[in-house]
């Protein structure tokens, strides 16, 4: 069982935020808590702590004395920083991970923090923090997510909860990311490609004008035609990745389209033998 401070689990922590890492994203949601009124001790190894913001040393020195630590360094960085900061929580005090980690990792992160009696919470940020700073939607999940989204919210951010262990949140934005990302890597790759072939402002508008009049059938012509016309669609993306191969463009998002094409229709062949 956590040790939550009594008489706060459905209620916000007091307000001492540590935020470990303060680039674009936590510098900014440093500045807006402080600006909102919360105490912040901050703890980066490369940034100066801004105005406003209690400088430490380390990141069991900013976890000192912190009702709510915000780890908002890196993927590659989060395990560290939680171990690093362990030996500076008090009682009750918890521990949200703010990073673009995979479930996988969260849930590692869940575990260490709950082999030291430390409520975990797995925030998931679901857009861009520059121009929104605490604003931007966040997602959480995990043990401590009602009682840091009360925390924060407090201060004026918008954490939605989500029932369920730490990872989920995390599983949501990646979800969405294959998309987004997936989605923007087509886009640039397209446009290199109509911009080698001199035709760019031609494809542009075809690009927007797709995605302007998409709905909910959309989605699926996108997916029924994929399986639909798998074998066709392979060649002709096959013919495509050749063609940006000719146009001195790198052929990543086509070569991909016309694997992932082959494997529906190698599943398809073997369903049906």
């Amino acid at each position: 069982m956590y040790s939550i401070v009594a008489g706060k689990e459905d209620s916000a922590m007091s307000g001492t935020i540590a935020i470990l890492g303060l680039g674009e994203a936590g510098s900014a949601l440093a500045r807006d808590l402080a600006a909102a009124g919360a105490v912040v001790r901050g703890y980066d190894p490369a940034v100066s702590a801004g105005e406003g913001i209690v400088a430490t040393g380390s990141e069991a020195e900013a976890a000192e004395g912190a009702d709510l630590v915000l780890s908002v360094n890196s993927a590659a960085a989060a395990v560290d920083a939680l171990e690093a900061g362990l030996s500076g929580l008090g009682t009750g005090a918890a521990w949200a991970d703010l990073n673009t980690a995979s479930p996988g990792t969260k849930r590692r992160l869940a575990a260490i923090a709950a082999e030291h009696d430390v409520p975990f919470a797995d925030i998931a940020i679901m857009a861009p923090v520059p121009g929104r700073g605490l604003r931007v939607p966040m997602l959480a999940a995990g043990v401590a997510a009602e009682i840091v989204a009360n925390t924060l919210n407090t201060f004026g951010a918008a954490v939605e909860v989500m029932a369920g262990e730490a990872g989920l949140a995390a599983e949501r934005k990646l979800l969405r990311s294959v998309f987004f990302k997936g989605m923007s890597a087509a886009v640039v790759e397209a446009l290199e490609a109509a911009r080698a072939a001199g035709c760019e402002d031609w494809l542009r508008k075809i690009i927007v004008d797709e995605l302007t009049a998409a709905n909910a059938s959309t989605v699926d012509r996108l997916v029924d035609g994929s399986v639909k016309h798998a074998v066709r669609r392979t060649s002709e993306m096959a013919a495509a990745a050749e063609m940006l191969g000719e146009l001195g463009v790198r052929a990543d998002v086509a070569s991909a389209a016309r694997d992932q094409l082959a494997h529906i229709a190698d599943t398809q062949d073997c369903q049906q033998s």
